[in-house]
């Protein structure tokens, strides 16, 4: 992974520093809130309902054990004992004292970390596949070039004040694990017919308010081109994206008014201005930022095989763990672990400082000293002898972190919802967990299959409900909570918008709503091979408003 040289660490130091200094002239009421909030957006402070939150930025979704050590750190003695995993592979802190919050950018700036535009309308974090370097459908890594884009857009003089906050993942494969059509800017690695590496571009995707799915705007983008293009756009976004109106502001807006064909010819005429120039990236200086990323040797582990074969026989949990929670590497010797932050009943994506400090260790002795964090709130060990599996199985038993339960029901996508977020209209995480609870049997979790629900407390989306197979948003009428059902959204490859299914339901009425549309696929669907989403798409939503709404989804 990469490694900080003396201007990063320069850098993150001054900007310590000069915040260190704007929280103590805010503290001492030199400046007001109103005078702050730029300042503190800056560096990942948010003020939510209760207290300021940090946002921790956790670049393309990679930490090594030192650097969850701290978070751990952070969580025991600045928050209360606990963080939350993000969709953006971030961590937040929902609870420290504004007075702490310069000693705790110190103590992440002494493993290499920070809170930097984390927040704000500027280039967010970038994130990647969650498996890269690991997975066996990679055409190529995608976190160097994530890493490149990091360092070329942080504090970028032109995009630090864009019309809104802007955001860019990247994959590497051609299963879209990172949900690169709901983002600004899309990439995905692929190769022309001379075999040459580079990418195909989307832009204009997201969710909020207003979910669009990205239009591809170029098939083949050579790999030196990625800096100078993605300026390209940049600038016809920061040129022509709306200030006047911040719910019209995304480049989403922008692409879907002038038109996709339209956009990609000014995004051209732009890059034929500036392609030759120094934005083109040397093959060295990007062969320099892979080797950062270079694999870890992985010493041949022929007895994988034997040993999980004894160990599925001699503990049926493991082996339900190991079917659900357990990845195929392309080492054969290998495999890449998700560590479920659902546990039944709890609050998706949550983590202890106590687990924190437990899956470092983990990582330590059997995962290469590398953990990933999901855009789906759970944390990958990508490379873990398939000899090892039982024993990092036991050890996540210790620490209550062996769900089987990956890309099933119970794996929920929740934002914080309005026990924390001074925007959100309704709670997710109350709602997550009576779901969780209801669906706890893990037989029947595995008779549904993969299923994707997500829940989103507000409008804003933060929980991508818009591509959720089950997607709830919570909404706020004549000052009730009420859910908004959403079915057939997908953030993969074949990305597609869930489509609202009708009125809303009560906070006592959405898990019983969510049971009679699991059990409404279970009695449409083929056979179990037939995944939810193929089911939906297959028959339409009729069925599901009939089963929901009755003689009401005949009168509409």
């Amino acid at each position: 992974m990469y490694r900080y040289d003396e201007f990063d660490h320069a850098f993150v130091k001054a900007r310590v520093a000069e915040f260190t200094d704007q929280v103590d002239r805010r503290m001492a009421g030199e400046i007001t809130e109103d005078q702050f909030k730029p300042l503190r957006l800056m560096n990942g402070v948010y003020l939510q309902l209760h207290a300021y939150m940090l946002r921790v930025a956790i670049p393309y979704g990679t930490l090594n054990a030192a650097q969850l050590r701290i978070l751990a750190h952070i969580a025991r003695k600045y928050d209360k004992g606990y963080g939350h995993f993000t969709t953006r592979q971030n961590i937040q802190f929902n609870w420290p004292a504004l007075s702490d919050i310069p000693a705790i950018l110190t103590d992440l700036a002494s493993v290499e970390m920070h809170a930097i535009q984390t927040s704000g309308n500027c280039i967010r974090n970038v994130t990647a596949d969650h498996l890269a370097g690991a997975a066996a459908d990679e055409i190529a890594d995608p976190r160097p070039y994530a890493e490149i884009l990091r360092q070329w857009s942080t504090v970028h003089p032109e995009f630090t004040y864009l019309p809104r906050k802007f955001k860019i993942a990247v994959t590497g494969a051609a299963r879209d694990r990172a949900a690169i059509q709901v983002h600004d800017i899309g990439l995905q690695l692929t190769k022309n017919e001379s075999g040459e590496l580079g990418f195909s571009v989307y832009v204009g995707g997201g969710q909020g308010r207003t979910p669009i799915i990205a239009k591809k705007i170029k098939d083949f983008l050579p790999e030196r081109d990625l800096l100078s293009y993605t300026t390209a756009i940049m600038r016809v976004y920061n040129l022509h994206g709306r200030r006047d109106n911040k719910y019209k502001a995304r480049i989403k807006i922008l692409v879907h008014e002038t038109g996709a064909e339209e956009f990609a010819r000014q995004v051209e005429a732009e890059w034929a201005e500036i392609r030759a120039g120094e934005l083109k990236l040397p093959d060295a200086d990007i062969r320099a930022i892979e080797r950062y990323f270079a694999p870890p040797s992985l010493p041949a582990r022929p007895d994988g095989d034997s040993a999980v074969k004894q160990a599925r026989l001699d503990s049926r949990p493991f082996g339900a763990w190991l079917d659900q929670n357990v990845t195929t590497h392309r080492d054969p010797d290998y495999a890449a672990v998700t560590i479920s932050l659902k546990g039944i009943g709890e609050v998706p994506g949550d983590m202890t400082d106590s687990q924190m400090e437990a899956v470092a260790d983990i990582a330590e002795r059997y995962g290469f000293n590398e953990i990933r964090v999901s855009h789906e709130q759970n944390l990958i060990l990508p490379h873990v002898a398939r000899a090892d599996l039982k024993s990092v199985y036991d050890a996540l038993v210790e620490i209550r972190l062996e769900t089987p339960n990956s890309n099933l029901i119970t794996d929920i996508i929740a934002c914080p919802g309005l026990d924390y977020c001074a925007l959100a209209n309704a709670r997710s995480i109350p709602v997550a967990q009576d779901i969780s609870r209801r669906f706890a049997d893990l037989e029947r979790q595995r008779d549904i299959g993969e299923l994707k629900l997500k829940i989103s407390g507000c409008i804003n989306a933060c929980g991508h409900h818009h591509v959720g197979h089950i997607g709830i948003l919570g909404v706020e009428k004549k000052g009730a909570e009420l859910y908004q059902v959403t079915l057939g959204g997908s953030g993969d490859e074949n990305t597609s918008i869930g489509d609202i299914i009708g009125r809303g339901f009560a906070p006592d009425e959405i898990t019983d709503a969510i049971e009679t549309i699991v059990d409404t696929y279970l009695g449409l669907r083929l056979d179990r091979d037939e995944r939810f989403i193929d089911a939906y798409r297959r028959v339409g939503p009729a069925a599901f408003k009939q089963a929901l709404y009755g003689s009401e989804a005949k009168a509409a």
